[in-house]
């Protein structure tokens, strides 16, 4: 499975549990630590904890390994690392101090849609 088969996995899983404002940040050809950087909110810690629970389940099927696990139990700021793939989940307050897009703009913003398109 590729890096963008995997995106697209986790942006469904993180859709199924109502996640907000996903962003796809195409960081290929800026850094060789990932494909892809996944960033999405929730509104309290129960949902983060729920949709990190939804995506490393949904990879997990797919036979995706998970590499590693940051902040699931504060939940404020979860990171999976899929290796191509990076998802962080944030709750509003930390996805606002930690701006991650703003420091990854050197990579290309991708629409859900456009990711979903491609085939």
């Amino acid at each position: 499975m590729n890096s963008e088969e995997i995106a697209k996995l986790a942006i469904t899983a993180l859709e199924d549990k109502k996640a907000e404002d996903i962003k796809v940040i195409d960081i290929s050809e800026v850094s060789v630590i990932a494909d892809y950087f996944i960033i999405a909110n929730g509104t309290n810690r129960s949902q983060i904890q729920a949709l990190s629970d939804n995506v490393e389940e949904v990879l997990g099927r797919a036979q995706v390994p998970l590499r590693q696990v940051e902040g699931y139990d504060n939940a404020n700021w979860v990171l999976l690392d899929f290796q191509d793939v990076i998802i962080h989940i944030f709750d509003k307050e930390n996805r606002l101090f930690y701006d991650l897009e703003r420091i990854w703009r050197d990579g290309k913003m991708i629409g859900i849609e456009q990711l979903k398109e491609k085939e």
